[in-house]
């Protein structure tokens, strides 16, 4: 399979804000939201803009901002934000994806120092690459897995065949009229990874969307963040946790998911 990179542009990341770095400027240019410029779509306190560093050579680089909360966050907003939130980002995805200027468009979150993200004010991006196709190396099985929750409209399982691993959840909407449902898991599975996967010692995580391999439904895979594996950076192989963790982990989530109710 050839290898096609997305060239990433030095010179237009050197001024760009962190609030990570030591040295670059620690001031949240989504919280002074009255110079925010090239603005798409708004949704009371979610914004939807271009993005103003544009790094990536043949792209579209957007952020979602998703509130006016500086430390906000999936994990804590309430559930009914959290639902508007995905489908005002949901539709800004579909809006992207049907222009045909785009080979793929792709939509993911970043959360916390190692998710390799620059800014912590909560966002999301969505990328459209003009000559690239994102997801060729995604496989259908990246999204099946031991089952945690399903119902006619939402799958949730722990990954079997994770894209870098070890345990990745997926939140698989196969029905558009359960995205209320999909929403309420996707805050389930991020508070979960930071509560209590790991024993609390998850500090950083990774939301990637990706459209359904054989519906108009999403996938929504949530990935915990720790340093990359060698055997993921230095060869693609992802690795997966044995069944008897899965499946001890897919009985601690549903717990966890009983006392949120």
């Amino acid at each position: 399979m050839k290898n096609d990179p997305i060239i990433f542009e030095l010179a237009v990341a050197h001024d760009k804000p962190s609030s990570f770095r030591k040295g670059k400027s620690h001031v949240c240019p989504f919280c002074d939201v009255e110079h925010l410029t090239d603005i798409y779509e708004e949704n009371g306190a979610m914004i939807w803009l271009h993005n103003r560093y544009p790094t990536l050579k043949d792209t579209l680089q957007t952020v979602l901002i998703e509130s006016d909360n500086h430390n906000g966050d999936v994990t804590n907003y309430s559930q009914i934000y959290n639902r508007k939130l995905m489908r005002f980002a949901l539709a800004c995805f579909d809006k992207m994806r049907s222009d045909p200027s785009f080979k793929s468009v792709l939509w993911y979150k970043n959360y916390g120092p190692l998710s390799a993200g620059s800014l912590a004010h909560p966002h999301m991006q969505l990328v459209g690459l003009e000559q690239v196709d994102g997801y060729k190396y995604i496989q259908a099985n990246n999204f099946t897995g031991i089952t945690v929750y399903q119902d006619q409209d939402v799958e949730v399982n722990f990954a079997t065949h994770p894209v870098q691993g070890y345990q990745e959840i997926n939140v698989n909407l196969l029905n558009r009229e359960g995205i209320d449902t999909w929403s309420d898991w996707i805050q389930y599975g991020a508070k979960y990874m930071l509560e209590e996967m790991y024993h609390g010692r998850c500090t950083s995580y990774n939301l990637f969307f990706y459209p359904h391999y054989d519906s108009d439904g999403i996938c929504c895979k949530l990935i915990p963040r720790f340093y990359a594996p060698p055997y993921f950076v230095g060869y693609k192989l992802s690795q997966c946790n044995d069944e008897q963790t899965l499946r001890r982990e897919v009985a601690n989530l549903q717990n966890f998911v009983k006392k949120q109710k």
